[in-house]
């Protein structure tokens, strides 16, 4: 588990180096999307469909992460590094 979520935050801090192209400081609580996130649609949209394919390749499981459930939570699984990194677990884990 801790492996994954280092994982993770280096694909969304290189991620954000790209985008942004500055050297950017993200940890597990960083902001994401929405609220003063450095991500906006189109990043968010680029970088779910990089995780999905990280996780295809790493744990061999396809997951969706921009379903129905995660868009009509209260709290976005997006705004933050660590909801993002629980939604990605409740993910792999879960048998859909």
């Amino acid at each position: 588990k801790m492996k994954l979520e280092n994982q993770i935050i280096l694909l969304i801090k290189e991620f954000l180096e790209e985008e942004l192209e500055e050297k950017i400081n993200i940890d597990i609580d960083s902001k994401l999307f929405g609220g003063g996130g450095p991500l906006d649609s189109l990043s968010l949209v680029n970088l779910v469909l990089e995780l999905e394919e990280f996780v295809e390749d790493e744990y061999g499981k396809t997951i969706t992460l921009a379903d129905e459930k995660a868009m009509s939570r209260r709290t976005s699984p997006f705004s933050r590094v660590s909801y993002l990194i629980d939604h990605i677990n409740e993910k792999i884990s879960s048998d859909e």
